[in-house]
């Protein structure tokens, strides 16, 4: 796909961040649509149906977490990506994002080519997870869990699981070699991948969002080095 066939949506209380932002990011061709506060994020999202959203985190009448989990909620915006741009780096605000199924997170002031880097990264990730299907099927089963890589579908047994993009994309690259363990390292570059610079608590945020949802037998960790799927707990 193209730049402009790309719709981002930006969602800043900051006038000037907005109109900063939305110039350098339409320089390069994307289509851009901006609301000041997440209730108009929120309504602007179902008309414009963005491929990306930028959230702010610290904004009136409703925050960036709130805004990320209420989207969310609704189907139309379960798989769209969805980063925080927020000039606040401690640690619970990253795991509230992340917590909220934020897939990456931005810390401002950033410079315009850094910004337009990562957004065309995020972007080309994500299509081509959804471009390949060249493996044999799209279907993994391992154990009890069955992936669908085509429709981003998880089921245990027969209960469909709801994961946002990245706890997907996590479980998807531990259960493709059951009992391999993956170093922190091969899982930030193959789930964030190399040029992203994301917080050290994020894998084990995404980690325990798993377990919560697939049962704490299925990841094991092994200390010091990283983590594995173990496809016959």
């Amino acid at each position: 796909m193209e730049n402009s066939d790309y719709k981002i949506l930006l969602v800043d209380d900051e006038p000037d961040i907005l109109e900063f932002l939305s110039y350098n990011i339409k320089k390069e061709g994307f289509q851009v649509e901006t609301a000041s506060n997440g209730i108009e994020g929120i309504e602007l999202a179902k008309k414009f149906q963005p491929h990306l959203i930028i959230l702010d985190v610290m904004m009136p009448e409703m925050d960036g977490i709130e805004t990320c989990d209420k989207l969310r909620e609704m189907p139309e915006f379960k798989d769209v990506l969805i980063t925080f741009l927020t000039a606040r780096s401690e640690d619970y605000s990253q795991i509230a994002g992340f917590d909220a199924g934020a897939d990456d997170y931005i810390s401002k002031p950033i410079k315009p080519k850094v910004l337009i880097s990562r957004l065309k990264a995020m972007l080309k990730r994500a299509n081509r997870g959804k471009d390949n299907g060249d493996d044999r099927t799209s279907l993994l089963i391992v154990g009890s869990i069955t992936i669908d890589k085509e429709r981003y579908l998880v089921l245990k047994g027969e209960q469909e699981l709801s994961l946002p993009r990245k706890e997907f994309e996590l479980l998807l690259l531990l259960s493709s070699r059951p009992q391999r363990v993956f170093t922190r390292e091969e899982i930030y570059n193959g789930v964030w991948g190399e040029n992203i610079i994301v917080g050290d608590r994020t894998i084990d945020v995404h980690i325990r969002k798993l377990r919560e949802k697939l049962g704490d037998n299925l990841i094991k960790t092994v200390k010091g080095v990283g983590y594995k799927f173990v496809d016959n707990a």
